[in-house]
């Protein structure tokens, strides 16, 4: 399988590396800036604030073309309407990995329907400069699986190799069923996640708030009970029910974690507070379905 990853930031550079370092025939789209180092120096790769950077040589490109079997697409949720035009007109599966409450419809109108696949890329990391800091593997985020699914469920051949290979370049992906309403439910629960962070300046920043985090609950409990859907996966549901004393303490002690710190949360970058205007506004659409 020929694969286009589609985004040089924090995902897309781990997991074309990852790719790369596996055996995979990858190469990785970058713009700008960011293009000319990936060239001068490969993708730069150290293990959150480990002085220890490690460079994977993979091929970078500028522009699509027709010639992939898989694009992988990594950006931010409004950043998908330029990414979509320049895939459009070429041919090859595309699979989004990345916020998106938008539903399948308007990325199937635009490249076709029968192209894309959903996902989301569950690693974390942060850009210091051209090196990606990615978040230690820990128990736990070893237990937490990337899905992927088709927009209508069903379990395919093409799902079943995508799989398989990102499985084979480390990263623990999964097929997922209702991959449509997972990334609802995620858009539904991270946004006010990250319009929290954001106004406070950085998940510790956030914790060391109480009010603010009981605030940032309150919304993600709306958000959950204006879904026309049961939540996906079903332990979201716990956070509308579980006692607010508690679920405050949980998520105080969460964000003072290495894995909040270098999850990307405490990007304040203006393309944040795009992105989540975009989500909202899709929250706010799917919320009017139900």
């Amino acid at each position: 399988m020929k694969l286009l990853v589609y985004g040089a930031g924090v995902l897309g550079s781990l997991f074309a590396a990852r790719l790369h370092e596996a055996g995979h025939d990858v190469a990785l789209l970058a713009r700008g800036e960011r293009l000319a180092a990936l060239r001068r120096h490969g993708v730069q790769l150290a293990e959150e604030d480990s002085p220890a950077v490690r460079r994977v040589p993979v091929p970078v490109v500028e522009h699509p073309d027709g010639g992939y079997d898989l694009t992988a697409v990594l950006v931010r949720a409004h950043q998908v309407d330029a990414v979509l035009e320049s895939l459009a007109g070429l041919q090859g599966d595309v699979l989004f990995l990345h916020n998106w409450a938008g539903g399948p419809e308007p990325l199937g109108s635009v490249i076709g329907h029968e192209r894309v696949l959903l996902g989301f890329g569950t690693d974390g990391g942060t850009m210091d400069g051209d090196v990606v800091r990615h978040r230690a593997d820990s128990f736990v985020t070893r237990r937490v699986a990337m899905p992927i699914g088709e927009p209508d469920g069903r379990t395919t051949p093409r799902l079943e190799r995508i799989v398989r290979t990102f499985r084979t370049a480390g990263i623990n992906a999964r097929a997922e069923p209702r991959m449509d309403a997972w990334l609802k439910t995620h858009a539904a629960f991270a946004m006010p996640l990250e319009q929290a962070v954001y106004a406070a300046g950085g998940p510790v920043a956030l914790a060391d708030d109480p009010d603010a985090v009981r605030g940032m609950l309150r919304l993600i409990r709306q958000n959950l009970a204006a879904m026309p859907t049961p939540p996906v996966p079903r332990g979201f549901a716990a956070l509308r029910t579980l006692p607010e004393g508690l679920l405050v303490a949980v998520l105080r002690r969460f964000l003072r974690s290495p894995a909040a710190v270098y999850s990307g949360l405490s990007n304040a970058s203006p393309a944040t507070a795009a992105e989540l205007a975009r989500l909202a506004e899709q929250i706010r659409a799917h919320a009017k379905d139900r």
